[in-house]
């Protein structure tokens, strides 16, 4: 009996003291991925607006090392569970164009960080 007690009394202890690298499903970074301009010529009569990406996002660390990637999906929207801390996002590329900027941001615990992508589709 003493030794089921004590086999009991050490799981709980054990399952206490393990850490979760599990980041918290409220936590991490989101936002919207769009390609403009679309149209050769913008003209204020004939509006061209940025169209939704569906493109492949490579999180790094501050080192440069991938976390992680997700890919946006039809409509240009990604979300994307991470732990708290410094990131950089770098948009992936099929060939020199379209073309995104990579852009850091900063993680805070029970939030979403908002980070909307602009890839320029080389049209003019």
């Amino acid at each position: 009996m003493n030794r089921l007690i004590i086999l009991i009394l050490f799981t709980i202890v054990l399952s206490a003291c393990s850490s979760s690298s599990t980041p918290a499903a409220d936590t991490g970074v989101e936002g919207w991925v769009k390609i403009g301009p679309m149209c050769p010529v913008v003209r204020v009569d004939q509006p061209c607006p940025d169209q939704p990406y569906a493109a492949t996002l490579t999180v790094l660390n501050q080192a440069g090392k991938k976390v992680s990637q997700i890919q946006a999906d039809v409509n240009g929207f990604y979300q994307l569970v991470l732990p708290p801390g410094d990131y950089i996002i770098h948009p992936e590329s099929p060939s020199v164009m379209p073309h995104a900027q990579d852009q850091t941001f900063t993680v805070i615990t029970g939030q979403f960080t908002k980070l909307d992508v602009v890839y320029d589709s080389g049209i003019r």
